[in-house]
């Protein structure tokens, strides 16, 4: 189920963001980035759409995925991630 982003309090999208950054991986090309360039780059996706909040009512989890159609996969699948 997605979770509408912009209905969270600023607040709990931060716990979420920092959430997945924190247990995404680590392998971020020719440079690292700082936690807080990690931070605004997942929301600066979220606000252009190319990533979403979704809730798994099963497992009662919250996680970040790629908003590609035709199907959703989670970030952290990917092994190289570009924070722009």
């Amino acid at each position: 189920m997605e979770i509408p982003y912009r209905e969270l309090s600023e607040a709990a999208l931060r716990g979420v963001v920092e959430s997945f950054v924190l247990r995404e991986g680590t392998d971020y090309g020719d440079r690292e980035f700082s936690f807080e360039e990690k931070i605004d780059a997942v929301k600066r996706q979220l606000d252009r759409g190319e990533a979403a909040i979704v809730f798994d009512p099963d497992t009662e989890t919250v996680s970040i995925v790629v908003a590609s159609p035709p199907s959703r996969r989670p970030i952290r699948e990917s092994r190289r991630h570009r924070f722009r």
